[in-house]
């Protein structure tokens, strides 16, 4: 686990709020697709591309992770739902659209980068996540507070007069 989680992004999001209450809570109508990937199959990829003969990865970009994990959000909720015991699928109030839209084609990485083998699913990350959550002991009020939330870090920085308007430090 990282010491600096990220409750923002959304498979650590939707675990947190299943685990702290019982809502596995979508903040958008769950349409929009997003390319998943686990930082094991991103370090995998960095290896793969170092260790790589430069001719076959030279002035190249890949992208890495496994075309068959773009999901809808939908998707991921109803999968955390099936990991996190004794919740429920839930819209946050206004849930609405969300225009953000991404699905990745990872083919180049997988049939080009030699010695990448990506071996991580969303539902094993889910269930890292989870079996993470519980050992930490995270409740509700951590979890929702400003700790894991860049913009609530962002707005305390600010409210304190650690940052100037234009987000630098303030010395």
């Amino acid at each position: 686990m990282s010491r600096r989680l990220r409750a923002d992004i959304v498979v650590n999001n939707l675990v947190g709020y299943a685990l702290t209450t019982g809502k596995v809570m979508m903040m958008s109508d769950g349409t929009p697709w997003r390319p998943l990937v686990h930082i094991g199959d991103i370090s995998r990829g960095v290896i793969a591309a170092l260790t790589a003969p430069a001719d076959a990865v030279s002035n190249q970009a890949f992208n890495i992770g496994r075309t068959q994990e773009n999901f809808r959000i939908r998707e991921v909720a109803e999968l955390v739902a099936q990991v996190v015991p004794n919740c429920e699928l839930s819209f946050a109030s206004g849930a609405s659209p969300d225009a953000r839209n991404y699905r990745v084609d990872f083919t180049k990485a997988e049939k080009s980068l030699p010695g990448y083998t990506p071996q991580w699913t969303l539902r094993a990350g889910i269930e890292e996540l989870y079996a993470a959550y519980k050992a930490h002991g995270m409740t509700e009020a951590e979890f929702l507070g400003p700790r894991y939330y860049r913009l609530k870090v962002i707005r305390g920085r600010l409210e304190r007069g650690e940052l100037d308007t234009n987000l630098r430090w303030i010395e």
